[in-house]
């Protein structure tokens, strides 16, 4: 049995949106290995559902993901940060960082403290409020994460986790080289 039979074999075990995708690509072009696509494609479908049922505390407690982020940032470090430190921590641009914290701060969840030896640096922490109401989601979104992948044994968990830090730490490298 070949690597692209195996996988089609395996495709039709376990149907989902992606395999109907790899099939079409498969008559459309049979020349190619649609592998990829199979492991990608899922990836890519299972973060975009994820997402959107992982919002739900988000939105009821007015915050967009991007803004939870620097918030969780802010929590997890458990000090203050600049401007470009949350940028790197949370992988966005500097504007956009800009333009969160400043929707954050008007609520009152971030602090901005001004540098004393030089004016253009911010440096910036969680008010007491955005403190309690990260640790008010957290424990949400860890109990539906925790239920999501109660369909995978513990053993199953723990190779998943191991396989997608084995391909995250390649693509960090490979992204960090690429852009020195």
């Amino acid at each position: 049995m070949t690597a692209a039979n195996g996988r089609q074999a395996g495709t039709m075990r376990g149907e989902d949106t992606v395999s109907a995708v790899v099939r079409q690509w498969q008559a459309v072009h049979p020349e190619l290995d649609t592998g990829p696509m199979e492991i990608i494609g899922r990836i890519n479908r299972c973060a975009a559902l994820l997402q959107q049922a992982e919002d739900a505390p988000l939105r009821r407690a007015g915050l967009s993901r991007p803004e939870f982020d620097l918030l969780g940032a802010l929590r997890r470090t458990g000090h203050e940060l600049t401007p470009g430190e949350l940028a790197r921590e949370t992988f966005s641009s500097g504007a956009a960082v800009t333009k969160r914290l400043k929707q954050l701060t008007e609520r009152g969840l971030v602090e901005r403290r001004g540098d004393t030896r030089d004016r253009r640096v911010a440096h910036l922490r969680l008010t007491d409020a955005g403190r309690d109401l990260v640790d008010g989601i957290l424990p949400e979104q860890l109990a539906y994460e925790t239920s999501v992948l109660a369909v995978l044994d513990p053993q199953g968990q723990g190779e998943l986790a191991r396989l997608l830090g084995e391909l995250l730490g390649r693509l960090e490298g490979r992204l960090g080289a690429l852009r020195v």
